[in-house]
């Protein structure tokens, strides 16, 4: 069966989960948040197990007008749900609704519910309460613009939890957002790589990842596992194929923090994403970097000094940023802040600029290019 597919990403992020998907050899089409792609089980499975900036693959079963509850019930119960949800299944529905006339959240979704018990009765001969005592199907009605949506969840916890994260900073970036940092820059493998305000190491240890070519959900479960369409042996099968396409290349990745005790939490997140030869932390403030090489790639994500005795401190850090790093031509820096007048402190104007949201906050990117070297 080939099914029509949703990858959910932040803000900002859709191009670079699109072009995940074509690189795997899927025709993409983009929405806000949302790249849509076709494909079987077994691909469920493995963009699941490989997307690394997306948040969930949800399975599309329909999408229709709807100007009243009349509407939505019967074009809900019009879906073949039978094809999906065997009789015990337990399918929590969860409603959103933006800019629609049916706007009550808890109406839309306790009449989607009603629409699917009464269409599983009618195929299934039941009478009364369906068990609910099977597998879980999270299932999603939303409507935008009077347009609703109906999806299956295939993913279970978002992907962001790549299960190696087992101690956090005060303010971790997340696992998929890191990796958008990383890919969003012009680091290669060959590249020394260098994260200066690392905390629990997550950017660099994305950037190990992506060095290697390890799968980022290679070690954890998914929703679509316990579904009935869903073989035994497809995520082992799928896991197996992912790991055989690692590589072992020497990677020159470094990532510092001035506090101590955040450099054992990200040693220990590497030990546990099992790239802990792959990546050097060490206990070292921003002012102190001496670059070992003409050539390589910075990102950070530091610290914004969102309270107001904080943003002299955190204006300070980046103007230091700005004395150590801007020498350093050969390399391209990566630097994200929710400080707009960042350019100020670090006392460059960047190549480019990125707006991205790290959850509700609205950042930017600052990016500073290598110069090439002169022939």
């Amino acid at each position: 069966m080939t099914y029509q597919l949703v990858a959910t990403m932040a803000a900002g992020l859709e191009a670079l989960t699109a072009k995940e998907l074509q690189q795997m050899g899927y025709q993409t089409r983009t929405e806000n948040g949302k790249v849509y792609f076709e494909g079987d089980i077994k691909d469920i499975a493995a963009t699941n197990v490989w997307l690394r900036t997306a948040d969930r693959i949800k399975i599309v079963l329909g999408q229709f007008k709807v100007l009243t509850f009349d509407d939505l019930f019967e074009a809900v119960k019009a879906l073949p749900w039978d094809e999906f949800l065997p009789l015990d299944a337990a399918f929590p529905v969860a409603g959103r609704s933006v800019r629609s006339k049916l706007h009550s959240e808890p109406d839309v979704q306790s009449i989607t519910k009603k629409a699917i018990v009464e269409k599983l009765s009618t195929v299934y001969h039941r009478r009364g309460r369906l068990p609910e005592t099977g597998a879980t199907y999270p299932l999603e009605v939303s409507i935008l613009k009077d347009v609703a949506t109906l999806t299956i969840d295939t993913t279970g916890p978002s992907l962001f939890k790549r299960g190696y994260r087992v101690a956090k900073g005060e303010a971790p970036l997340k696992e998929n957002f890191a990796a958008a940092l990383v890919l969003l820059t012009n680091w290669h493998n060959d590249l020394p790589f260098y994260d200066p305000t690392t905390g629990s190491g997550t950017i660099a240890i994305e950037a190990a990842m992506i060095g290697r070519n390890i799968a980022p959900g290679l070690h954890r479960n998914f929703a679509f596992e316990q579904f009935a369409l869903t073989p035994s042996d497809l995520l082992a099968q799928v896991r197996d194929e992912a790991a055989a396409q690692e590589n072992d290349a020497q990677l020159d990745i470094m990532g510092a923090d001035i506090n101590q005790e955040m450099v054992e939490i990200a040693n220990n997140n590497a030990h546990q994403a099992g790239v802990l030869k792959q990546v050097r932390f060490k206990q070292l403030a921003v002012k102190d970097y001496k670059p070992e090489s003409e050539r390589g790639v910075i990102v950070s994500n530091p610290p914004y000094g969102k309270r107001l005795n904080d943003i002299q401190v955190a204006r300070q850090l980046y103007k230091e940023m700005g004395e150590v790093y801007r020498p350093m031509t050969g390399w391209s820096k990566y630097i994200l802040t929710s400080d707009l007048t960042f350019e100020n402190s670090f006392g460059q104007k960047a190549t480019k600029r990125r707006k991205l949201y790290n959850g509700t906050l609205r950042t930017d990117y600052f990016q500073y290019w290598a110069q090439r070297p002169k022939h």
